[in-house]
């Protein structure tokens, strides 16, 4: 082992964070304490790093710990590609997966107490048995614990004027209930929890990641009633009924006055008979781990949730309450070492749920998910302080999602382009990323008293979002096949039925090529694909037949191209995307016509001071203070400039090199 720079390392990595929007908040003062971070640490004058690609979350993360590209370490997408069919994506948050040894390894390995904290890249399971490494997490980009959720997220609608109590999934998208979803088929299909190999054709944008912006949740409905059959409801109380579990599990609850004789607050019992209640909901007030039960497959659960009372009537004849999903709080399989879920537990609480409702409901996105997430930082934070302090840890790793998260929401409406789905102004939806960012912010600041205490932190995302100028064209969703530009070009079929109504199915015997996954085209080669057409002899001419296509291709609106670049497999080699994970053409769409990320180039910019590079930001021991150099820093430097500070080898596949000019030493 080489002489270390700094004996303790935090990795604070906060998935999408934009170092543009950032820097732009910093000059309004929104952000003091990643000011204090900028004014104290090593960066450069943008506050960022030149990505890797594709600017997605699990190939990022993955290459951020291993210092490789994509090529290299073999995650290219959020999904992986399915071996059987050319339309088929398999879940990749599998460390088996990945072909790079990660730093965390090799930082046990020398002794040192490494902790991988919900980092979305290839971590779980752990790919090391040295009692010095401790991972939890790491199956998906949301919150920790995800193995633990048993029942959905809803809202929770009581009236006067209701008739019988009803529990209707994935009905409603927005809080001015009922706004009822018709079209469930889509979101089943959308929704699919199935990890496994799943066949995905997207004809829509709301079909793919463009959900996000209409997710349908589960309503429940009650009647409201004078109270009846009670032990202790007092003069003048209302009831209702709410439903857990798709209608599994019932909870009676009273509508009560205050002592100026106003509705304003309710109570939640699992019987009329109960003395004490499960909670009391105070109107407008975020109430935090309410434990309960819920059922899954049969199984009974004793469970965490949140709530809010959202609003309630001073008659006492309306209200309406969101409520979060159910948490097992005893689900410790994604701890490793699992006492660490016991330390955590008996000592900070349990795992906060994930939320993922709000579209353009600004309600939903304050009030609710954001509110969420505003614990789920207050808990990651004292989580890992208090991990640093009882368990003397060396190095963290840790990884927050609530920018990317929350900005999938929001984003894209910076803009006003007209889209239908844009329910509030520009300068609301501006008011709504900012409150993120200041959340973000927040959550840094609980952080920086270590370097009072001789600890390193890194500040790092693996990309950020963009706000495109334009519509998006139904290419580079990553969550299927992408039809429509290519079906325009002529290259995909879809089938149709007897009344000519599309299906959602791709016309093997006529269809060239296809879009899947991010950046992906593979063309339906016969003798490789189960379905193939096109003859090995042909693939060269056909590609470039596609790829010039791809380049001709205009918006109808401005004219423009909407294609930045296409490349064959074999020279996407130089942007780091390519082999046998990767499609025949690496593609990625202009500036101006993207999803909010993923599908582009790492230097898209767009509107409202937005961008697709990730952030970098380091501070403490081993780095220069008030430091700013004008080297290009890169993502597959991150891993190799850790190791340097660590004074440890660099991984196997390592491809990057350290920061040298940040670093407070002579080399």
């Amino acid at each position: 082992m080489n002489n270390a720079l700094s004996k303790k390392i935090l990795v604070l990595g906060i998935d999408g964070m934009d170092p543009r929007f950032s820097s732009k908040l910093l000059e309004e003062g929104e952000m003091p304490n990643l000011r204090k971070l900028v004014q104290c640490g090593a960066k450069r004058n943008d506050l960022a790093m030149l990505g890797a690609h594709p600017t997605i979350t699990p190939p990022m993360w993955t290459t951020l710990s291993t210092g490789a590209y994509p090529s290299t370490h073999g995650i290219t997408c959020f999904n992986r590609q399915s071996k059987d069919y050319l339309d088929g994506i398999e879940y990749n948050f599998n460390s088996a997966d990945s072909l790079a040894e990660p730093l965390w390894n090799v930082l046990a390995e020398s002794g040192k107490k490494t902790l991988v904290w919900h980092w979305p890249g290839a971590s779980w399971p752990p790919t090391s048995d040295n009692p010095n490494l401790f991972v939890i997490d790491g199956t998906q980009p949301g919150v920790v614990n995800s193995a633990a959720r048993v029942d959905s997220e809803f809202i929770f609608m009581a009236d006067a004027k209701i008739d019988q109590v009803t529990y209707r999934p994935l009905a409603a998208n927005d809080t001015n209930i009922p706004c009822v979803v018709n079209d469930l088929d889509v979101f089943k299909t959308t929704l699919d929890t199935n990890l496994g190999n799943r066949r995905k054709v997207l004809l829509s944008f709301e079909e793919g990641e463009g959900v996000v912006s209409i997710m349908p949740f589960d309503l429940v409905l009650s009647p409201i009633k004078p109270a009846s059959g009670w032990l202790n409801a007092p003069e003048g109380a209302k009831e209702f009924t709410l439903l857990y579990s798709g209608g599994l599990i019932r909870r009676v609850g009273l509508i009560l006055k205050n002592t100026n004789g106003i509705y304003d607050h309710v109570a939640l019992y699992r019987s009329k008979k109960e003395i004490e209640p499960i909670v009391v909901l105070e109107n407008n007030v975020f109430t935090q781990d309410i434990i309960d039960e819920a059922i899954k497959n049969d199984t009974h659960y004793t469970t965490n949730r949140n709530m809010r009372l959202l609003e309630i009537d001073e008659d006492g004849n309306h209200l309406k309450i969101w409520v979060s999903p159910a948490m097992d709080i005893t689900n410790d399989v994604l701890w490793h070492p699992k006492r660490l879920f016991k330390i955590i537990t008996e000592n900070i609480g349990y795992p906060q749920p994930f939320s993922f409702l709000g579209g353009s409901d600004k309600v939903l996105i304050n009030d609710c998910t954001g509110a969420n997430w505003t614990a789920s930082a207050n808990w990651t934070a004292a989580s890992l302080n208090y991990l640093i302090e009882h368990e003397n840890i060396d190095v963290i790793f840790s990884h927050f999602h609530n920018i990317d998260l929350q900005g999938h929401m929001i984003v894209k409406y910076l803009k006003d382009k007209g889209l239908p789905t844009a329910k509030l102004s520009e300068g609301e939806y501006l008011e709504l990323f900012k409150n993120v960012y200041r959340q973000a912010d927040d959550y840094i600041g609980k952080f920086l008293h270590l370097l009072d205490k001789g600890w390193t932190i890194l500040l790092i995302s693996d990309h950020g979002q963009v706000c495109p100028e334009h519509e998006h064209h139904m290419l580079g969703d990553p969550t299927g096949v992408n039809v429509r530009v290519l079906e325009e070009l002529g290259y995909t079929v879809i089938k149709r039925d007897e009344n000519g109504n599309e299906l959602h199915e791709i016309d093997w015997e006529k269809t060239k090529a296809i879009a899947v996954r991010a950046n992906h085209i593979y063309i339906n080669l016969k003798g490789r694909d189960k379905y193939g057409i096109v003859e090995p002899e042909d693939k060269y001419q056909v590609e470039e037949e596609l790829m010039t296509a791809l380049y001709g291709y205009h918006d109808k609106k401005t004219g423009q191209r909407v294609i930045a670049l296409a490349l064959r497999n074999k020279d996407a080699l130089i942007l780091g995307l390519s082999g046998p994970e990767c499609g025949d053409i690496i593609y990625f769409t202009a500036e101006g016509y993207t999803m909010d990320h993923g599908d582009c180039l790492t230097t898209t910019e767009g509107y409202a001071f937005t961008c697709v590079k990730p952030i970098f930001v380091g501070a403490g021991e081993g780095l220069k203070k008030s430091f700013t150099t004008e080297r290009v820093i890169r993502e597959v430097d991150i891993t190799p400039t850790i190791a340097v500070l660590a004074g440890v080898r660099m991984p196997a596949q390592c491809e990057g090199a350290p920061i040298y000019q940040i670093l407070d030493t002579v080399f």
